[in-house]
């Protein structure tokens, strides 16, 4: 799953009317922290591919967004989930202490679920074949 940019603009349709919990990065191109942070961000990404979208917003270029949400330090991950109160960190956390803060474990792994389940139904075919013959 590509990680996706919010703006001033975009901000509300790609995170707050998300009907999916959404990863939001606040960052910088001049904050070395924030470098560290990225790698992260595609690991989330990749592993809740489907469940959890994961949106990067560069603080300078959309001020707005910064004032709304009173980011005064940078990276910060916050993040939103539908109906609830956004909860953010601040600072470079390694995406294990990410997945722990905003307990991302409880939302479901669409793409891991629907390899499982299409690995489960090709071993029932298999099985249903070899007890056919």
């Amino acid at each position: 799953m590509a990680i996706k940019v919010a703006t001033d603009a975009t901000f509300e349709q790609e995170v707050l009317h998300n009907d999916k919990p959404v990863v939001v990065d606040f960052w910088a191109a001049w904050c070395g922290p924030c470098k560290l942070v990225a790698p992260e961000m595609e690991k989330i990404a990749a592993k809740y591919d489907g469940a959890i979208d994961v949106v990067k917003v560069d603080v300078d270029a959309n001020p707005g967004l910064s004032r709304a949400f009173n980011i005064m330090s940078i990276p910060t991950i916050a993040f939103f989930a539908p109906g609830k109160q956004p909860m953010g960190v601040v600072g470079f956390r390694p995406m294990e202490q990410l997945e722990t803060q905003f307990n991302l474990s409880s939302f479901p792994k669409v793409a891991a679920e629907a390899a499982a389940a299409a690995e489960t139904a090709s071993d029932a075919d298999t099985t249903a074949a070899s007890d056919a013959a």
